[in-house]
């Protein structure tokens, strides 16, 4: 057998991701915020890209004249025509629907929320009007600047003792007062000091609550009732009761307030479904995207600027502005499509509920509008719409399918609100457990195991049949 180097030409056809596909497939993944975060970059980075927001405000008309006519006598490129390439993208831009741009006021999140005071604020506004010494004042700032996220004090008194050097006894006496403020528990050293602190502060006399509160803890929350009684020598019914009064208390005295640990983000749906009369109509929400549109100062300076490194320079911003903006268009239509399909095959859960929820994968939505599974994939990720219904994400609407004893499927999502039904019905002295489920699912119809049970209700956090139970 002859052996040998040869060379040999063959085509083949190759994916190559360019720079451009790379860009483009980055904004459809884009959430509305991270789409105008990544706007506003490349505006500060890309001279064609003007919005016409801060257009009408930063230039005027006669200013942009100016800078036009200042280039008007400079010789053409003769190298290539970007007259005719700019002419045929004259009207290039894109803007956010439905925006009205007469009006310069501009809605924010803060036009919808309200500033809360810091748990640190509010508790040294009480300790303000509470001590008498310039000591207990000193002592209590130290403190109350110790808390943690949650309201607990993160330090020993002894340490504290030795940082301000004061008697560890009048530190003791100061953070007593810190107990007494609102919210009630803040400051305390654990879970159960923070729980016998609510219990002082709603008048609880019984003994044996803070009994439970400070030991027992980890019985209640595994439901051992029994076992409580029998070493308190009570009756049940009186344990359950002190637990349901334990379970009403705060364990986070910080809840509600502002810490500085807290990172708090808004949901922005990308999509509105609205109802009227029995249609439903879909809408993008680009409001709060600016509006780009390529630049008539740097377009004039192609058609007239004759050094070929700057030409080079502003032909590819500008085809860079360009495929940005048809991008930016693509992302709108794909969102606009996935977001109609997905309503044409869930219609009846927008008519019904979450019981009618139908088994949906990417590969049936993707076949629908015509693209490939990981468009559809990257449409949906990370995105939410806000519906008659309540707001969701768009992968809530993409459930996998359980088989129905006349060879139909169910959805998991519906699966898992018929179980949640059936433990809302149920009688608290005798809770179903998993097998019961399914064998009352398995009766209507549906085939499912008792470890597909266990696993929907952990997904749910509904506990076990055994910490559901009251006597």
């Amino acid at each position: 057998m002859k052996m040998g180097f040869e060379l040999n030409l063959s085509q083949t056809q190759k994916l190559i991701m360019t720079p451009e596909l790379r860009q483009a497939i980055q904004i459809l993944q884009f959430n509305n915020v991270e789409l105008m975060e990544f706007i506003y970059k490349q505006l500060e980075v890309n001279p064609f890209l003007e919005s016409v927001d801060n257009k009408s405000q930063e230039t005027g008309p006669s200013d942009e004249r100016e800078n036009e006519d200042s280039y008007e006598d400079r010789s053409k490129n003769d190298e290539i025509d970007w007259r005719e390439v700019t002419e045929k993208y004259d009207d290039l831009s894109y803007k956010a629907y439905e925006k009205n741009l007469d009006t310069d006021e501009k809605q924010s999140f803060e036009s919808y929320t309200s500033k809360k005071m810091s748990l640190k604020d509010h508790l040294m506004v009480q300790l303000g009007v509470t001590v008498k010494t310039n000591k207990e004042k000193r002592i209590g700032e130290f403190i109350i600047e110790s808390l943690d996220n949650k309201g607990y004090l993160g330090c020993s008194l002894q340490d504290i003792s030795l940082l301000l050097n004061e008697d560890v006894v009048e530190v003791e006496r100061v953070l007593r007062m810190i107990h007494t403020f609102d919210p009630a528990g803040v400051g305390a050293r654990s879970l159960s000091e923070c729980l016998m602190i609510q219990l002082k502060e709603k008048g609880i006399q019984d003994k044996n609550a803070y009994t439970i509160a400070e030991s027992y803890l980890e019985d209640i929350a595994t439901n051992k009732v029994q076992k409580i009684a029998k070493e308190l020598k009570i009756s049940v019914t009186r344990v359950q009761s002190i637990c349901d009064i334990i379970k009403m208390l705060e364990p986070k005295p910080s809840r509600g307030f502002i810490v500085d640990s807290d990172n708090i983000r808004y949901i922005v749906p990308d999509v509105t479904i609205e109802k009227i009369n029995d249609e439903y109509i879909i809408i993008v929400n680009d409001n709060n995207l600016p509006t780009i549109t390529i630049s008539n100062y740097y377009k004039n300076m192609i058609n007239n600027f004759d050094d070929k490194e700057a030409n080079k320079f502003l032909s590819d911003k500008l085809n860079s502005s360009m495929w940005l903006i048809k991008s930016i268009e693509q992302r709108r239509m794909t969102l606009y499509k996935v977001t109609e399909s997905i309503l044409k095959f869930q219609r009846k859960f927008f008519d019904e509920g979450k019981t009618a929820l139908k088994p949906l994968v990417l590969k049936d939505v993707a076949d629908d509008i015509g693209v490939h599974e990981s468009t559809v994939s990257r449409a949906t990720n990370g995105k939410y719409v806000q519906t008659p219904r309540g707001l969701f994400e768009l992968k809530y609407f993409f459930a996998s399918s359980i088989s129905e004893s006349d060879g139909g499927g169910i959805s998991s999502t519906s699966v898992k609100t018929q179980i949640q039904k059936l433990i809302n019905e149920e009688v608290p002295q005798k809770p179903l457990s998993d097998q019961k489920i399914a064998e009352i699912l398995s009766d209507e119809g549906i085939n499912i195991s008792r470890r597909t049970v266990a696993k929907y209700r952990d997904e749910m956090r509904i506990p076990a049949s055994s910490m559901r139970r009251r006597y």
